[in-house]
């Protein structure tokens, strides 16, 4: 099928495949919506709307059909100044990529081109997926590449002393907690003076190397890691957003746990001091 800009929007059945694998060729600024009960194709027209909610009978895709948490109009999309731009109506916030939360009444966002996946939680924690993709310049899904050697994420390269240091920090969030927070730099500091006595670590040392990490990966353009972006309280926003980083690049990984084991003792890691 073949959108005309200007036209009509057209269904998207409940049988469409997931937008994350791309969408028939369409003019640049045509968005596609998804949920699992269908959705629509709508052409780049200023001014068009794509209503999403629970209401299936107001709206062009039906989000949280049975789930009376969802709003019967949850929010919309809009056409405006060449961009597409998601509004949130309902009662309950919208999550973003990034874990950009849109609350009800604030001000839109814009979608960039691609592929962006929205979701609104429900009752019992269920989660309510809307897909959405703004076809590009050349109106086109990324090619298939499926011999293409797999692009490695970016490591970021750490000292002995750092990589220790962090995994201590990070050691919660590397043991799968449900809702881990970086450890206090006292309680690092203390678990290396038990670990390595003979290193001397001192809870200035420790806030030192790992402020200098964070200096360095902000320079090389990591957001979240200066007073100046998070702002006051900073609390552990600095060190929570460092570790993420960590994580997601692979820098730091949950065998390295295994630096936390007493050389006398290995096979476990002790608990962190209170």
């Amino acid at each position: 099928m073949t959108a005309i800009a200007g036209g009509p929007p057209e269904e998207l059945g409940p049988d469409h495949g997931s937008l994350a694998h791309g969408v028939p060729p369409s003019p640049p600024g045509t968005i596609f919506a998804l949920a699992v009960t269908g959705g629509v194709r709508m052409p780049p027209r200023d001014g068009r709307q794509v209503l999403f909610g629970r209401n299936r009978d107001d709206v062009h895709v039906c989000v949280g059909e049975d789930d009376r948490k969802v709003s019967r109009k949850q929010g919309f999309l809009v056409r405006r100044k060449d961009s597409w731009w998601m509004h949130n109506t309902g009662k309950l916030p919208i999550r973003l990529p990034g874990s950009r939360l849109l609350f009800p009444e604030e001000e839109p966002v814009p979608l960039a081109e691609g592929y962006t996946a929205a979701f609104v939680r429900g009752s019992a924690g269920r989660e309510h997926l809307l897909e959405v993709y703004v076809a590009g310049a050349d109106g086109r899904r990324p090619d298939s590449r499926p011999q293409d050697v797999t692009e490695p994420p970016r490591m970021w390269r750490l000292t002995p002393d750092e990589r220790l240091v962090l995994v201590s920090l990070a050691q919660r969030y590397l043991l799968q907690d449900q809702y881990p927070q970086p450890l206090a730099w006292r309680q690092v500091a203390e678990q290396l003076s038990e670990l390595k006595p003979e290193a001397r670590w001192s809870v200035k040392r420790v806030e030192h190397l790992v402020g200098a990490v964070r200096a360095r990966l902000a320079r090389a353009g990591v957001s979240g890691l200066t007073r100046e972006e998070v702002g006051e309280p900073v609390g552990n926003a600095l060190n929570d957003n460092l570790i993420k980083e960590l994580l997601l690049s692979t820098s730091l990984v949950p065998p390295d746990l295994a630096l936390l084991e007493p050389e006398d003792d290995p096979g476990g890691v002790p608990a962190p001091p209170a």
